[in-house]
């Protein structure tokens, strides 16, 4: 369908069509030095030491805990409200996920009342999501997780370019986990990054990464190994040359298509307010500075979402939803504790619901449009 306004837009220029056609006139397609370069870009972006560009963040997320060396019956305490992959990739490793609640309507991020409360003798790690690009509590879940020693991994999926008290989003854990999906704030197409400050981790997620071998195909493509040995069970998820090309160029753009975002989302607030005060815009206030990746918002009783999305389209307005709970997919529920699960705050939440077009060349008087169909939607429910 041809959106007049598109939920997301890909921002491709020149430069990463020059650094794509670079990749193929090198005749080196695979993870090699577009690659190490990417890598080293990202580190210094977030002045973290190691960065580690792998094939998508599901993969990152799967390396994170079985670097933390996360195995069956660990229990992980992770929200509900996110993407499938954040609890998969626990049970990738064996380990059991444990839903915990989010704040509420205005706080869409992991509780840490809530994580606290679920604490148990089996608990190894706290794995936050800073949702649409708002940073969790971070304070307050780094105290939890030294009082019981627990490891913590941050799905930074929404959080390219967030910080909390000025610190960078993916220094508040031992691992985080980045997405360059193609809706995301820099894309790769599909790719990701898993980043730590921690030496033997990052050598633990280097081997797995790549088969567990000890030298690549790259090292010895310039003569500075012969031959390799296997030490580990890996994987292959490694990134390619071009991707890497991709995501140095997008980097680039990043702070400024994040302040463009930042300005679309305070636009957002002011016109709704006038327009449509009856939807309820989360993260009026929040902690840190936000990454601006999605615009959620929960709409007023007597508006069904079905019926929502349907008049949106009408009026050629992409819409989505971030996201159906994790605990209320099929293949989730022989995992619920006795008695179900209990996450009131996060089924609430959920029904309501909507995500509205976000990206950076957004103008006001799109979004003033956007506000405009909504107030036409809610008033036709009175």
């Amino acid at each position: 369908m041809n959106w007049k306004v598109p939920l997301a837009e890909v921002q491709l220029g020149e430069e990463e069509r020059q650094a794509v056609l670079s990749v193929m006139d090198s005749g080196w397609l695979t993870m090699g030095s577009r690659t190490e370069a990417f890598e080293q870009a990202f580190s210094q972006f977030l002045q973290i030491p190691y960065s580690f560009a792998v094939t998508n963040c599901t993969a990152a997320l799967h390396l994170a805990c079985l670097a933390l060396n996360l195995r069956p019956g660990d229990e992980v305490i992770l929200p509900s409200l996110t993407f499938v992959a954040t609890a998969n990739a626990v049970r990738y490793a064996g380990a059991v996920p444990v839903f915990a609640d989010i704040c509420g309507d205005d706080d869409l991020t992991l509780s840490p009342a809530e994580i606290e409360r679920r604490i148990t003798p089996r608990t190894r790690a706290i794995l936050v999501m800073h949702y649409a690009g708002y940073p969790c509590d971070m304070e307050a879940i780094q105290q939890l997780a030294q009082r019981h020693r627990l490891a913590v991994i941050e799905d930074a999926a929404h959080a390219v370019g967030a910080s909390l008290n000025d610190i960078p989003i993916g220094h508040w854990s031992d691992i985080a986990c980045y997405s360059f999906f193609s809706n995301k704030n820099m894309t790769t197409g599909e790719g990701g990054m898993v980043v730590t400050r921690n030496p033997e981790l990052a050598e633990r997620i280097r081997l797995l990464r790549s088969h567990g071998m000890t030298t690549l195909t790259w090292d010895r493509h310039r003569g500075h190994a012969h031959t390799y040995d296997v030490v580990a069970v890996g994987y292959n998820y490694r990134i390619d040359e071009i991707r890497s090309a991709i995501g140095i160029e997008q980097l680039k753009k990043l702070p400024a298509w994040n302040l463009q975002r930042q300005t679309a989302v305070e636009t957002y607030h002011a016109v709704c307010q006038e327009i449509c005060p009856d939807l309820h815009l989360p993260f009026r206030e929040f902690r840190g500075k936000s990454a601006y990746h999605v615009q959620p918002a929960l709409l007023p009783p007597g508006v069904e979402k079905a019926e929502f999305f349907a008049s949106m389209k009408a009026a050629g307005i992409q819409t989505s939803f971030h996201y159906p709970p994790i605990h209320q997919f099929s293949v989730y529920q022989d995992m619920a504790p006795p008695g179900g699960f209990d996450l009131p705050q996060t089924e609430h939440v959920a029904a309501r619901e909507v995500t509205l077009p976000l990206y950076p060349a957004m103008t006001r008087d799109t979004i003033r449009y956007i506000a405009e169909t909504i107030q036409e939607i809610i008033q036709s429910k009175r």
